[in-house]
């Protein structure tokens, strides 16, 4: 949902298990992000991947190649020849770099192409247990001990690649641009239809040329003469609800809510976000009906740099 500007920094321990040395991979988004900063009659690249949430355990790949496409005599551009491992799960809400400072000659482009050569996912089942499926038995990004329960089927991907048209073709004279690539894991997974067993992976990417990232606060406070029940011993308060974003895709990212400075206006912030429209809306705790003014989910429409607010006020709640 994933998430709009090519900038951010691969965050998290996992990454140290996951990546492979690359030049300089920060800290920081699973939005695809490429920044072009002038440099005399060339420009330098920085693609930063950052994803939109999914209902996996994990969603680990292999990048062993990205290409820009354009027009013209330069029309083909490497970015990467170095394999990059990354679990896209962690991504969501934040972003990585996956090509720090490539040199890009003056042009037009108008895709990227991924060569992704290996993949696993880990899915909950119904019992609550999960299974890993992967593109093969002996994937090097599988941790140690994994056990495969079956196929993750990558058509092509690491042959003839997965090209990601950009939205408006992007021309590179020299003047900073940011390129947004959302990776939307829950719609780029699907169980193979007939009962094999197997899993097929369709990336679902959308590619936008933005100057910045929107973002979206959701905030959520007690209306007067509201009060709370108390379930199994406990008082509940506004931090067992919860804030989701959903984009037009049916994607959700759920985040808890937060009172940092306690002034009673408990928060959860979206960050990363594609322009675009999407919705918001709150989370109760299980067993718990409640209401909302305005009614949740809520309408938000993000523009490119802009950061906006949806203010929920808990009108009603009681234990069903």
């Amino acid at each position: 949902m994933g998430l709009p500007v090519f900038s951010a920094m691969l965050a998290g321990p996992h990454l140290e298990t996951y990546m492979r040395p690359i030049s300089t991979l920060a800290s920081c988004l699973f939005t695809l992000a490429l920044t072009l900063i002038g440099c005399g009659g060339d420009s330098q690249v920085t693609i930063k991947l950052t994803d939109a949430p999914g209902d996996f355990k994990r969603a680990v790949v292999t990048i062993s190649e990205v290409e820009l496409l354009g027009e013209g005599e330069n029309n083909r551009v490497i970015l990467l020849d170095q394999a990059v491992t990354t679990d896209l799960i962690t991504l969501a809400n934040d972003t990585a770099d996956l090509v720090k400072d490539a040199t890009v000659p003056a042009g037009t482009y108008k895709e990227l192409r991924f060569v992704i050569t290996g993949a696993f996912i880990e899915v909950e089942e119904a019992d609550g247990s999960t299974k890993i499926y992967a593109s093969a038995p002996d994937y090097a990004g599988l941790p140690e001990g994994a056990q495969v329960a079956g196929e993750l089927q990558l058509p092509s991907y690491g042959q003839s690649g997965l090209k990601v048209k950009i939205a408006e073709p992007v021309a590179v004279e020299g003047e900073q641009k940011v390129i947004l690539v959302d990776f939307d894991v829950g719609q780029s997974f699907g169980r193979q239809a007939g009962g094999s067993g197997r899993w097929v992976m369709s990336p679902v990417i959308k590619a936008a040329d933005i100057t910045f990232s929107g973002s979206v606060t959701v905030t959520l406070t007690q209306g007067g003469g509201v009060s709370l029940p108390t379930q199994n011993g406990q008082q509940l308060t506004l931090a067992n609800f919860q804030a989701t974003l959903t984009n037009t895709g049916n994607s959700t990212e759920t985040l808890a809510f937060t009172d940092a400075n306690g002034d009673g206006v408990f928060e959860a912030q979206f960050n990363f976000l594609i322009p675009g429209d999407f919705s918001a809306g709150i989370v109760g705790p299980e067993g718990v009906t409640f209401t909302t003014n305005p009614t949740s989910p809520a309408p938000v429409t993000v523009g490119s740099g802009k950061q906006l607010s949806v203010a929920f006020t808990l009108s009603s709640a009681s234990l069903r």
